[in-house]
């Protein structure tokens, strides 16, 4: 049993050091946060909502690029779905221009 659940067990998701300071950002401007994290397999890192529509993020630090496994899921996803480096590209990402 006990070998049963560590096969059905994920490692903890790593996350982008930039992370932290972007879901900060987003809670401050009144959005809704969720981590997609744990789910892996090229999910986007964050789901967040504002003024009732929602916008996917990937995080990427200022050099990091999209793996095999997120740029399959992007080009499989029939919707939206940004790569944000900073917290102010992801301001810009959920909310646009208004501020």
């Amino acid at each position: 049993m006990l070998l049963q659940a560590r096969i059905l067990m994920r490692r903890a998701a790593r996350t982008d050091k930039n992370q932290r300071a972007i879901v900060a950002a987003l809670r401050n401007a009144g959005c809704s946060v969720l981590s997609l994290a744990a789910i892996g397999q090229g999910c986007p890192d964050l789901l967040v909502g504002h003024r009732r529509t929602n916008t996917l993020l990937e995080i990427k630090t200022a050099k990091g690029a999209a793996n095999e496994k997120q740029r399959a899921w992007a080009q499989a996803w029939d919707g939206q779905c940004s790569i944000v480096r900073t917290p102010e590209e992801a301001l810009l990402a959920v909310m646009g221009n208004d501020d």
